[in-house]
């Protein structure tokens, strides 16, 4: 059977129309059947993706994503759909590996979305770097555990050898001592700043995602990292965010800016691998 483009965007136009007043089980059934009428457009797919993401069907959504990137490998819909699908089931690294692909694809297209997909990759980044600092929570507790029982499993063995009062009561004190010690190292690596280890908005480069070093600050006072804007500039004569005509010659140093970004990166080094 061949592809029926006529019908596929008749039944796409009826899909839209029932998606904007929110009536998304009738939208995902009108895409469907356009999909079946043209199963060659990538578009079909992220479409029908949308509406399975507001239905909550979010593994159907990310195969549909997957489906239009199989049609369109450089499909900017497709990256971006496909990160919200992964990020609503938890799956953050992936999630943010997607839209960092769809912020690329924004960036090279100057796309008027840059904008939305730039909040999403910051989204996701913040929410990976919360999952791994549970994981690296969770094994730093592990770790302590263990350490505290090898401890006093030593310290019982020690004590039971000794063959005097005197003795008993000195190793005790020794062991004591040694295992207040490895407690006390332990709550150290638990302090507030580093349970909270969370970069702040300002400090963030939105076009590489790192915390700044050296930003500058454009004509409508959005600032970035020196190196990014300027690669940015080099192939684009635009603020990447506005997209107001921008040059190299239009940037200031903002050095209020910077000087909190190196006391910041000085009191929390860790920030440099965010």
């Amino acid at each position: 059977m061949g592809r029926d483009l006529e019908k596929a965007a008749k039944l796409k136009e009826e899909g839209n129309q029932y998606f904007q007043k929110g009536e998304f089980v009738a939208a995902e059934s009108l895409y469907s059947k356009a999909i079946i009428a043209d199963d060659k457009n990538p578009s079909l797919f992220t479409n029908r993706a949308m509406a399975r993401l507001r239905l909550g069907l979010n593994d159907s959504a990310i195969l549909d994503c997957l489906a239009s990137l199989q049609l369109n490998p450089n499909h900017l819909k497709g990256y971006f759909l496909l990160s919200q699908g992964q990020f609503a089931l938890g799956l953050y690294k992936e999630a943010l590996q997607n839209a960092l692909t769809a912020h690329r694809i924004c960036a090279e297209t100057n796309d008027k979305s840059l904008a939305v997909v730039t909040a999403n990759v910051l989204r996701y980044k913040k929410a990976h770097w919360e999952e791994l600092e549970k994981i690296r929570s969770r094994e730093t507790g592990e770790l302590e555990r263990e350490m505290m029982a090898i401890m006093s499993l030593q310290r019982t063995k020690e004590l039971v050898a000794c063959s005097s009062v005197a003795e008993h009561d000195s190793v005790r004190e020794e062991w004591d001592k040694k295992m207040e010690l490895m407690h006390s190292t332990f709550e150290k690596a638990r302090s507030p700043a580093d349970k909270t280890r969370k970069v702040p908005d300002w400090a963030i480069d939105e076009i590489s995602f790192a915390v700044m070093i050296d930003p500058v600050m454009t004509k409508s006072g959005k600032s970035y990292e020196r190196a990014s804007i300027m690669e940015h500039l080099s192939r684009y004569p635009n603020d990447p965010i506005t997209r107001e005509p921008l040059s190299a010659a239009d940037l200031r140093p903002n050095l209020q800016l910077k000087e909190a970004c190196a006391e910041f990166l000085e009191q929390n080094g860790w920030a440099s691998d965010w």
